[in-house]
């Protein structure tokens, strides 16, 4: 099972957990909220029916995540499943259109929080699926493609992956490809790449890059978070950086509310409230937390520790989300914190999805 895997599965009971507080929330305001990675599926038959999804995206929880469509890490029949990720999607959204829109530009994200829509932005968070052919990431613009991660983790034919201990950083594949999403008008992803593939992909980067979802190697050394130099020079040329709702954002344990606040408080203070945004890498509704969850979760860790992709930070017993923002409400009750420890309405826009529409809107258009 992977993390995409993961997600929908525990993510699909938790939001039976959830029914009572999405129906009976207010509807959302004005503010757009992007999630910079997290996970969506309809349940059986293609349809979004369970009745606390539908109230949550009707009320605006989230004005749109990004999707991953392809698999992650080296392995056979890449292109092949990246091809029917998409085209899973695609029917998905075409079996919903009342609730899903896929995005293609920046205005496609105002739209949908105009008509009240969940927006699913396509990314893959890894080159496997090019399979050593840069030129196929203007075939995957074309299916909607929106977000190229370089790398996952370990090494692949466009760099190292942040648990690549030669940290070797991009090769010259890996330049090919940056300058082909930068042709295609792409957003650039340097999320679970090495020290060395970020710094190196930020300084080969024609248009603003993103780490989408990652946390603060300075406040927390593990491999999956990222250095303050290198949160800088995504800001400086434009980017966006993205906290994610992980494990990795403290040193053991579950890791709580006030472990968030102090990741974004850093963010802000190293890169500037114009460039931090939330990757939560959480399913949309949150994760279920029983028995069964707490088997997957064992079962999830040790099929990627078997395959040598899981980060130091991650165990068999944590669950990969932050007490107190673990369902549909997460974005709504970050905000609440945020605004408890003085931070001005206007910066909280900016992180919970303002500059991540900045940014699309800079990189794709619209």
């Amino acid at each position: 099972m992977d993390r995409r895997q993961f997600i929908f599965a525990t993510g699909a009971a938790a939001a039976a957990l959830a029914l009572g507080r999405a129906a009976s929330a207010a509807p959302a305001g004005s503010r757009i909220m992007i999630d910079g990675l997290s996970g969506f599926r309809a349940g059986e038959g293609g349809r979004v029916t369970e009745p606390a999804v539908v109230a949550a995206i009707r009320a605006g929880k989230l004005t749109a995540l990004s999707q991953t469509v392809g698999e992650v890490g080296n392995g056979p029949d890449r292109f092949l499943r990246a091809v029917e990720g998409i085209a899973g999607m695609d029917r998905m959204i075409a079996d919903n259109p009342d609730l899903l829109m896929k995005i293609d530009s920046a205005a496609d994200l105002r739209a949908a929080h105009a008509g009240r829509r969940l927006g699913l932005i396509y990314n893959f968070q890894d080159t496997t699926a090019l399979e050593g052919d840069a030129s196929r990431v203007a075939l995957f613009k074309t299916l909607g493609l929106r977000v190229q991660q370089l790398t996952y983790n370990k090494r692949n034919l466009a760099g190292d992956g942040c648990l690549e201990p030669g940290n070797g950083g991009i090769s010259d594949f890996g330049r090919q490809v940056i300058a082909e999403v930068n042709a295609n008008r792409l957003l650039l992803d340097l999320s679970h790449a090495g020290q060395r593939t970020i710094a190196e992909g930020i300084a080969a980067a024609k248009a603003p890059p993103a780490i989408t979802h990652t946390g603060c190697r300075d406040l927390v050394d593990f491999p999956r978070n990222t250095f303050d130099r290198e949160m800088r020079a995504v800001a400086d040329k434009g980017g966006v950086v993205g906290i994610y709702l992980m494990p990795f954002l403290r040193n053991g344990g579950q890791p709580q509310r006030e472990d968030l606040m102090r990741h974004l408080d850093h963010a802000v203070k190293v890169a500037g409230e114009d460039h931090v945004s939330i990757g939560t890498d959480g399913p949309l509704m949150g994760f279920t937390v029983n028995d069964e969850a707490r088997a997957a979760q064992r079962a999830f860790y040790e099929d990627r520790a078997k395959r040598g992709i899981a980060a130091p930070g991650e165990a068999a017993d944590v669950m990969n989300f932050v007490e107190g923002y673990n369902d549909v409400e997460r974005m709504n009750a970050i905000a609440a914190d945020l605004k408890a420890r003085g931070w001005t309405e206007a910066r909280i826009d900016k992180v919970l999805g303002g500059n991540l529409l900045r940014l699309f809107g800079d990189v794709w258009g619209g």
